[in-house]
């Protein structure tokens, strides 16, 4: 499994005609800005909305609008095939095909095998080899109509990769179903697509973020966790064929599509949702960043400066703290995590942000909490960045993952996994 799915991928990338078509720019530049190399080809209907230059300009080849087109056609590798068969050409040695947006008009033509323009022959010419993806767009009365969804259940039958569709306004002035996922969105979905599914049939439970500890209504304690290291897990351990459940802090982050999120607050609040949720899970990977303690007692209200101190300032409150239940060390030490490698048993990693002599402290915890895999990690260093450097510790030794963007470490880290629980 690459941390890098889409790199060196060859995707022929088609319009053909609807408003959504000026998504399709940000999408060429996504998955150019991904290592993708990008053949566009448009519908004439498709070069109302936007223009062949645009694209030309984002994907850095040529873009094909005609089949009567005189220009040379160039394969995955970018040789040119000066033989006029663009229909044939542009689909040799690409790893996909992906239509977005792609319109009911479209898909209906793609159904009944028509082929009167060039995005529609190379569909029907393409190698069986090669997918067919298809990004829908359309008003939500035209996404709605039977014969609609009829088409695209006949689509997926053929083998083609239908995309979900956004919900919201519409260019028509209407709210409802049938907008083209936005750019990111789509290449969220092509690196699931791409990704092998080396964890397929796995439940993993996953916590993530910081947790906020009240001291009074609009005041609390908690830390600088951004929550992108355990997010970038559950997208990672997604793509990888498991079924995730992520419980989360509070973050400024949105929730990965496809997973299952569980927004909580306060250390108590995570491990109730842990303890209800568990059960199911065939891993349980612990990156959320728990406050080891909480006032023993928050105020009702807002605690108010009262000038009784000397010179009338206010004397500073005082506070109590008890100490959080360890969630890790909880859920490692149930039946279904000692019992591990047993049948139906549970796999635990746990995480720890250090700021000093991360091995050692990295160790220790890891015998401390009776875990399988402890992933440690310098905190300051990497709260709130969107790369991180991690240290595996477990009863063998460890392994450094050096410094990288937190989605290819969290892929590295799925590939780790899925070598010790299928060996």
């Amino acid at each position: 499994m690459s941390t890098d799915p889409i790199k060196n991928k060859h995707i022929v990338l088609g319009l053909s005609g609807g408003i959504a078509a000026y998504k399709a720019a940000e999408l060429c530049r996504a998955l150019v800005k991904a290592g993708a190399s990008v053949q566009v080809v448009m519908t004439e209907a498709a070069t109302q909305f936007m223009t062949a230059l645009t694209m030309q300009a984002l994907s850095g080849r040529e873009v094909f609008t005609s089949q009567w087109d005189s220009k040379a056609a160039t394969d995955g590798s970018g040789h040119a095939i000066a033989n006029n068969m663009a229909h044939i050409n542009l689909t040799r040695g690409a790893d996909a095909v992906l239509i977005a947006p792609a319109s009911a008009d479209f898909m209906a033509k793609l159904l009944h095998g028509r082929a009167d323009d060039l995005l529609s022959l190379l569909c029907l010419a393409k190698p069986s080899g090669v997918p067919l993806i298809l990004a829908p767009a359309m008003n939500r009365e035209m996404w709605a109509h039977p014969a609609t969804q009829r088409n695209m259940a006949q689509l997926k039958a053929d083998g083609a990769h239908l995309l979900d569709v956004g919900n919201g306004d519409q260019a028509c002035g209407e709210v409802g179903d049938g907008r083209m996922l936005e750019a990111n969105d789509i290449l969220s979905d092509l690196v699931t697509y791409f990704t092998p599914k080396v964890l397929a049939g796995k439940r993993a439970l996953i916590t993530a973020g910081p947790t906020y500890e009240a001291i009074d209504p609009v005041r609390g304690i908690t830390n600088l966790s951004s929550g992108k290291m355990g997010f970038a897990i559950a997208e990672a351990m997604r793509d990888a064929g498991c079924e995730v459940t992520l419980v989360a802090g509070r973050t400024a982050l949105d929730s990965p599509r496809g997973v299952q999120t569980i927004p909580v607050i306060s250390a108590n609040d995570m491990l109730k949702a842990v303890q209800a949720n568990v059960d199911n899970a065939d891993i349980f990977i612990a990156t959320a960043a728990v406050a080891d303690w909480r006032p023993a007692n928050a105020a009702t209200h807002k605690i108010k400066k009262d000038g009784s101190g000397k010179n009338g300032e206010s004397a500073a409150p005082i506070l109590s703290f008890v100490e959080n239940t360890d969630i890790l060390a909880t859920v490692a030490a149930s039946p279904r995590a000692t019992s591990y490698p047993l049948a139906g048993s549970l796999y635990c990693v746990g995480f720890a942000a250090e700021s000093e002599h991360l091995e050692a402290h990295a160790r220790a915890k890891r015998e401390r909490k009776g875990v399988p895999l402890l992933v440690g990690n310098i905190g300051p260093a990497t709260f709130g960045m969107d790369d991180n450097a991690l240290l595996l510790v477990d009863a063998n030794g460890t392994k450094e993952l050096p410094r990288a963007a937190k989605i290819a470490l969290a892929r590295a880290l799925v590939l780790e996994l899925a070598q010790r629980l299928n060996p």
